[in-house]
């Protein structure tokens, strides 16, 4: 019996070489989690049970666990690197067939897909709709779409302006102070924004504000120097509305006088300023001449509630317009939650995606697989599949990975405890030998 319980000896002392030779093979391998080898004792014993007397008959191996503790993040400065700080696997798909990784090391193949490192599996995450909205609840291929990001015309402008209310009124019933662009004593203060137009050109808006009286502003508007029907306004005089603040300096209404004139006439009052339509154009060497784009469907709104009227310099904050220029990608940022961020020479901001990440209830049910990679089980239970940051997934690190747990100073000591168990075994059968020797001998 002696020799059965050396035996099995040697066979657990070696399988623990075994995993610590793996854990240290590993020890550079990102995101591998080490394993640990667990034994227990063996004892006959009858349909009635062991008894009170019975001698142990050695050691068997139970199982060899996976110990799924946090490694040390690392920055690599690839933006498709990415270590999981906190709990949850990437997930993989080969042609359908899921598997689960915390090894971050991704790359874009021919087709701008998000692969592991071997371009096997594609990265699995949920995709976006038309309006740039993650669409959560359907894993799909993550894809980084280089295509340009289309201009959109502008159809909003916001801003905070102050009108210094000392300023002083210029009469418009003079000929001489008849509002002129190209004259500075003809209004007070004038603003510029940057519009975009349905092709994605830019253009100019001018805002001039001509004090009219105490509390009573004019403004008009004008594109690359001309009406907003492309006019010039030497030729057709631009269209003023009339700023009324009451006497703390707050904003009351915005009068606009309806174009073409009705009799009697009549104005829109609200706190903003409608353009209704604008033509797009240039104006080369003097002349100005359509350039084929449009105005936005909506017509231009200007947000003016935003305008008052104290005792301080006239001046606006930064306008804030919804337009923008044909983009070209430039780079991409990945967030904490895991959404993709293409960023482009427009200066916009697209996501084009969000990574998904998996639970499960026994991660120690795992099935290894290989390339640092597990398949769901019986044992495992089902996955869970949710955004990162929600609920107990962990966040996402991007320009970085997950170093291997292996702690390498803990399994140079279970080597070297491995090694003295085996040596001990192997003493145990040596000593049974020399028994059953000296037993032989006396026969």
């Amino acid at each position: 019996m002696s020799f059965n319980i050396g035996l099995s000896g040697l066979f657990a002392a070696n399988k623990q070489l075994d995993v610590t030779g793996n854990n240290i093979a590993n020890v550079a391998t990102t995101g591998f989690k080490s394993s640990r080898a667990e034994f227990e004792d063996v004892y006959s014993a009858t349909r009635l049970g062991t008894g009170s007397k019975t001698v142990g008959n050695g050691v068997r191996l139970a199982n060899v666990s996976q110990q799924f503790t946090q490694g040390d993040v690392s920055n690599t400065g690839n933006v498709l690197d990415m270590g999981i700080q906190g709990n949850g696997f990437f997930v993989l798909s080969n042609n359908g067939s899921l598997t689960y990784t915390r090894a971050g090391t991704f790359k874009t193949d021919k087709d701008g897909y998000v692969t592991n490192s071997d371009g096997t599996a594609r990265l699995q995450g949920y995709g976006v709709d038309a309006n740039g909205k993650i669409v959560n609840g359907v894993l799909t291929d993550l894809r980084i779409d280089t295509s340009n990001l289309a201009p959109k015309s502008t159809s909003n402008v916001s801003s905070t302006i102050n009108l210094n209310s000392t300023s002083p009124v210029i009469d418009q019933t003079v000929a001489a102070n008849k509002f002129d662009p190209s004259k500075t004593e003809t209004f007070t203060k004038s603003f510029s924004t940057p519009i975009y137009d349905t092709q994605g050109n830019q253009h100019t808006m001018d805002q001039y504000m001509v004090k009219t009286g105490a509390n009573t502003w004019d403004t008009y508007t004008l594109i690359d120097g001309r009406n907003p029907d492309g006019s010039d306004p030497k030729v057709t005089a631009p269209i003023a509305s009339t700023m009324s603040f009451d006497s703390t300096g707050k904003l009351t209404s915005v009068s606009t006088p309806v174009t073409p004139p009705t009799t009697p006439p009549t104005s829109v009052i609200s706190s903003d300023l409608k353009i209704a339509n604008w033509t797009p154009g240039s104006v080369t060497n003097g002349v100005w001449t359509a350039n084929g784009a449009s105005a936005d469907p909506a017509g231009l709104t200007i947000a003016m509630a935003n305008t008052t009227q104290f005792n301080a310099d006239t001046a606006r904050s930064i306008p804030a317009q919804n337009g923008y220029a044909t983009g070209q990608i430039t780079n991409l940022t990945i967030d904490g939650n895991g959404v993709l961020l293409a960023n482009f020479s427009n200066n916009q901001t697209k996501p084009i995606g969000q990574i998904s990440l998996a639970s499960f209830t026994n991660e120690q049910g795992l099935q290894p697989v290989g390339g640092s990679s597990w398949k769901e089980t019986y044992t495992s239970g089902i996955p869970g599949y949710d955004a990162p940051e929600t609920g107990t997934l962990g966040s996402i690190v991007s320009n970085s990975l997950e170093d291997s747990n292996v702690n390498l100073t803990n399994e140079l000591v279970d080597l070297i405890k491995a090694q003295s168990n085996y040596q001990a075994n192997a003493k145990t059968i040596s000593t049974e030998s020399t028994i059953m020797q000296t037993i032989i001998q006396m026969a």
